[in-house]
């Protein structure tokens, strides 16, 4: 029988990769990428942070593990995702209805 945890054991946080929006970012602007890769230590990752997958966010131990990974069915999915652009701030608010009306 499991030990029983909090509410919150069920959140896959270790898995949790970045969000589109932040890919979409990291796509337009390599700033933005480097930023990212400024707060991680290449020694704590896997391969030294040599092998990165941009689109999904995720670090490889070698060239040969980031090439299969590519070719595969989660990738091909996650760059099915990016294709569709990011709601802006301005479009989430349309749709809670905090629209800006000046009337006529």
């Amino acid at each position: 029988m499991p030990a029983i945890r909090g509410p919150k054991s069920r959140s896959k946080t270790r898995r949790h990769t970045r969000d589109l929006d932040q890919i979409h970012a990291d796509v337009k602007s390599k700033r933005h990428l480097e930023q990212y890769h400024e707060t991680k230590a290449p020694e704590d990752l896997p391969g030294f942070g040599q092998h990165y997958c941009v689109e999904c966010a995720k670090w490889f131990e070698s060239e040969t593990n980031l090439i299969k990974h590519a070719k595969g069915k989660p990738h091909k999915r996650r760059l099915r995702q990016l294709k569709d652009e990011p709601y802006s701030q301005k479009e989430a608010e349309a749709a809670v209805g905090l629209t800006t009306d000046n009337g006529k």
